[in-house]
């Protein structure tokens, strides 16, 4: 069935945009928050290939591999914006106030977006676009709504919180919270669901969370204004961008240790890492760049210029 599947998502990516995938190397795309655009990468070549107009102040952003699109959330318009592989707007969706980071479920079933003045996270279909629920959570200014691995809960990060939020996706409410440090941002999961990682940007630190018992087991001193977080792909390494410091750190999941720590540009801020796990993509805010990091050897191996105030990164 693996096999079938592959071969029809492959089918159709062709369909929709020859050129793409042609690519041997997936596409990174880049939200420029001042700029009103996306920046597509070649991950090969690490150039930009083009820009894309992606509403007023883009932010979050995440690739639906089912539907070979691109959800973009839309400060500027307060909506979410579902793009196609070209960059043709193919809907619209209203939303809240402030709406910040985006997901898209490992089941390619929904989206999910963090509404920061409305404090609660719309559930979308990702199929139709269509709204299904606006979930209140606790925390206030949500910034991220990331899923589980097997797709069955949400964890909302807020700036103005000391926990994580859990949302159960089929009963769309919160269930519950994890304690965590001051003013939780990035969160990643290990590949097989076990462990969250949290970036806590007042704590300098990074949280790790046993997902079974819903309960911190770890806490790893970080830079200033720890901010995102990146998984590898074998769940070998997380990856903590640094704000205040430009700098990413490599952390051991075996140990929780920290291994590495690399200079980037300015207010590194949200990152994407290549499926095969050989790059790290990170957006820098205030450097109006992309660092582009070797994970094997642990270091920046350019700086791509792109659009004015990058907030983040999605690779397909």
């Amino acid at each position: 069935m693996k096999t079938a599947y592959c071969l029809r998502a492959v089918c159709a990516v062709a369909t929709l945009s020859a050129p793409i995938a042609a690519m041997a190397a997936p596409l990174a795309y880049v939200p420029n928050e001042k700029s009103g655009s996306v920046s597509v990468l070649d991950t090969a070549t690490d150039t930009v290939l083009r820009s894309l107009p992606a509403g007023k102040r883009p932010r979050g952003i995440a690739y639906d591999a089912v539907g070979n699109r691109l959800f973009v959330t839309d400060a500027g318009s307060n909506a979410l914006l579902m793009l196609d592989s070209t960059g043709g707007a193919a809907r619209t969706l209203a939303l809240g106030s402030s709406p910040e980071g985006v997901s898209v479920s490992p089941d390619g079933r929904y989206a999910a977006v963090a509404v920061e003045e409305g404090n609660s996270v719309t559930l979308v279909d990702a199929h139709t676009g269509q709204r299904l629920a606006d979930i209140p959570v606790k925390g206030r200014n949500p910034e991220h709504a990331v899923f589980s691995p097997d797709s069955r809960w949400l964890y909302v990060s807020a700036e103005e919180a000391e926990q994580v939020d859990v949302i159960d996706v089929a009963q769309r409410r919160q269930t519950g919270a994890v304690a965590v440090g001051m003013r939780p941002r990035g969160i990643g999961f290990l590949p097989d669901g076990s462990r969250a990682y949290i970036a806590c940007e007042l704590a300098n630190a990074v949280y790790v969370v046993d997902t079974a018992t819903g309960a911190a087991i770890a806490r790893i001193p970080a830079g200033r204004n720890a901010n995102g977080i990146a998984v590898h792909p074998n769940g070998s390494k997380v990856y903590v961008s640094n704000g205040i410091d430009g700098s990413v750190m490599q952390i051991d999941t075996a140990t929780n240790q920290v291994s590495a720590t690399i200079a980037v540009g300015k207010r590194p801020w949200n990152m994407a890492i290549t499926p095969d796990g050989s790059k790290l993509y990170v957006a820098n805010g205030r450097s109006n760049s992309v660092s582009v990091i070797d994970t094997a050897a642990a270091r920046k191996t350019a700086d791509v210029a792109v659009g004015e105030l990058p907030w983040g990164v999605a690779i397909r």
